[in-house]
């Protein structure tokens, strides 16, 4: 069953993911990236560069690549992000994403 006509044409939908990189609304992204509902940005995978959208957003993604790795420095600087590897990342900001939720992902390749 396809999904994609339920969700707006102007909202970023991650289409895939590999180790050369990320699909997201039929662009190419060959590098880590913050997706947000409305646009994506490059990201240097910097837990510090997050700080500037913790304010805008409910929930904060942290893909960080095949495997699950703990993200202790997150408390330091105020944030909550909810950890896991980047392909449960990616589905679950789909997922939050389409029900309307304030939601970034924040992506390392895979």
């Amino acid at each position: 069953m396809d999904l994609t006509p339920l969700i707006s044409s102007d909202r970023m939908v991650v289409q895939s993911y590999g180790a050369d990189g990320f699909k997201i609304s039929g662009q190419h992204y060959d590098t880590h990236v913050v997706i947000f509902p409305d646009h994506v940005e490059a990201w240097s995978g910097d837990i510090a560069d997050l700080v500037k959208y913790k304010s805008d957003l409910d929930v904060i993604l942290f893909g960080s690549g095949r495997i699950l790795k703990p993200l202790m420095p997150a408390q330091k600087f105020g944030l909550h992000i909810d950890a896991m590897d980047t392909g449960a990342a990616c589905r679950t900001y789909n997922v939050l994403m389409a029900e309307g939720r304030r939601v970034a992902a924040a992506l390392l390749k895979l």
